[in-house]
Order: structure tokens, then sequence, then C-alpha cells
């Protein structure tokens, strides 16, 4: 059994029961609307987030999910799809898991109110229901991502990124929705317990691990979605190369940023950045640090009574530095 589908087996009715209600909370009047977000639907890929949701409300509350869980669910389903079409959008990206991104399809006006229109339905999802306690956990995650791009976007054009800047960047990015997820998870079955914090803290721990092993695919020699050393391309600084400038020579380091700043279309140049980071122990370091996130992550679910639910939360966090792609 594919890993995936093991971590889904204890929420497996939930999440065929949620797939319905979140088909239900998209729709609209308008028949391109419609058609528009039938396409989404149908395009979903693993769905982790709402898979986080429901494992963490059951581990909880000992297997009891209610109707908050499954609002707290699509809700975070609509917000994170809205940002998905207006990163496509940002990035002027044609595809998106494979298939054609909207914006591709319908341009770039319709993609961008088709987001619009997904954060609103996932605003009013929770205000019509007084869903006030969730709404604030994925707000404060939407500000957090926004932040989180834009601080990268501001470090990237300087290329003076610290090791502490570059947490702040993957928390604010990655990590926040990851958090959001497994904080709702718990708000909808237990609000205003100290499990909220908790189980916070748990999402942003798998997130900050599952950002640092996306870094790592950069400097990977197998297939893995997105082409080697597109981050160096983009002047994206991530793990490896961070530590690797701070513990070199100011020649060597200099010799780096100059690659990445005027030669990051030069292939040579690339696969010699590469090289270099990875002789350097570059990789190696971000290994262990992400191992270190995973271990605290596994550290907070020791507090929880073995469960099926608690078995696919572990499960889930070693698959996520464990994936291949």
């Amino acid at each position: 059994m594919k890993v995936i589908s093991q971590i889904k087996l204890p929420v497996e009715k939930e999440m065929e029961l949620f797939e319905k209600k979140f088909f239900e909370s998209m729709s609209s009047k308008v028949a391109l609307l419609n058609r528009i977000t039938h396409y989404i639907v149908n395009r979903k890929g693993k769905q982790m987030r709402p898979m986080f949701v429901f494992l963490v409300a059951k581990m909880v509350s000992e297997g009891s999910v209610n109707e908050r869980t499954y609002r707290g669910a699509s809700v975070i389903e609509l917000i994170h799809t809205a940002t998905l079409v207006h990163d496509d959008v940002v990035d002027d990206s044609n595809r998106r898991r494979g298939f054609f991104s909207i914006n591709a399809l319908w341009k770039n006006k319709i993609a961008v109110l088709v987001g619009d229109y997904l954060l609103s339905k996932g605003l009013l999802l929770s205000i019509d229901n007084n869903d006030f306690d969730l709404l604030k956990i994925i707000s404060v995650a939407v500000k957090e991502m926004s932040e989180g791009e834009l601080l990268q976007i501001e470090k990237a054009r300087r290329l003076d990124i610290t090791e502490a800047i570059y947490y702040d960047i993957i928390r604010q990015k990655t990590a926040t929705l990851i958090a959001a997820c497994c904080s709702l998870g718990a708000a909808s079955v237990k609000p205003e317990s100290n499990e909220i914090a908790k189980m916070r803290r748990f999402g942003e721990l798998i997130g900050m691990a599952f950002q640092i092993k996306d870094d790592l695919f950069d400097y990977g020699t197998q297939k893995i979605g997105k082409p080697t050393g597109i981050d160096i391309k983009e002047q994206k600084m991530t793990l490896p190369l961070i530590y690797v400038l701070n513990n070199v020579s100011k020649k060597e380091s200099d010799w780096v940023i100059n690659s990445i700043k005027n030669h990051n279309k030069d292939r040579k140049r690339v696969r010699e950045v590469i090289d270099f980071v990875r002789d350097k122990g570059g990789l190696d370091y971000a290994v262990k640090r992400m191992k270190e996130f995973q271990r605290e992550a596994l550290i907070i679910l020791e507090d929880y009574p073995e469960s099926p639910y608690k078995e696919s939360l572990e499960l889930m966090v070693n698959y996520v530095i464990e994936r291949k792609k």
C-alpha cells in the first residue's frame, strides 16, 4: 500500500464526505466559475491539508470529528487553492501538478478573480457559521504566507540571507499553512484548549522539515518534478547554500554569489555551484537540521495515547523527509 493511502486509512470516511462538502462549498450561480472550480476539484493533489485537519482532530478527541472539523478542512482548502491560483499568476506559471494552470487556460484576469472568489467563499463559510476562532487561525496563516513571500523576494535581491532569516521565511511561507491545518483540527473539537498551540507547533515543525527536504531536491540527480538547480537559477537562497556561504572563505563565497547573480543561466556554472555546495557539507548540514525538526515533531506526539490517528501522523512526519518528490 502506498504511504499516502496508509496515512489516509483512519480518516478515509471523513475524507470522502469532505470531498462532497468541499465541492458544494465552491458552487456559484455563474456557469464559468462552476466550470473552473470543477476543473480545480478534478485535479486535486494528495490532499495533505485536510488529512492533517481530520487526523489531528481525531487524535486529540479520541476519535471524534464534528461539522466544525469539516468546515475547517473546507476553509483551509478553499484558501489554499486561492493562494495557488494567485501564485501561478505571480510566477507566470502555465502548469500546476502536471496540468494546465487556471491562468494558462482562462488568462490572468479570470485567474485573479477566481482566486478572490475562493478566498471570499472560505471567509464566508467561517463567518456564516460563527467559526471566528477558526477564521482567525486561517487569516493569520494567509497574512504570514504573504509576508514570507515578500521577505524572500526582498532578500533574494541582495542575497544576504542568514540562517535565522531563512527559517523565518520558510516558517511563514510553508510551515504556517501546515501549522494552521493542525491547530484547526484541534480547535474544531477542543476550542480554547492547550491542544491548539501544541498542534500548531507540531504542524510548524513538519512544515520546516518539508521545506528543507524540498531545498535538498534541488541538489538531487533523480527527476523530481522540478529541474535540478532551479533554485539557483531563480536566485533562491536555500539552507545548503546559506550554510556553505557562512562557512567558506570570502574568496569562495564571492565566487558563489557572483555565480548566482551573474551566471545563473549558465548550466555548467550552476552544476559547479551544486557540486561545491555538496563538497562543502551543505547537504549534510541541511539533512541534520531537517532531522532535528522531525525529531521535535515526533516528541510532541509522545504525549498522546496510541491510536490509528497518532500512527498516521507519525507516518506523515517520516514521509515528509523520506519522500522522493
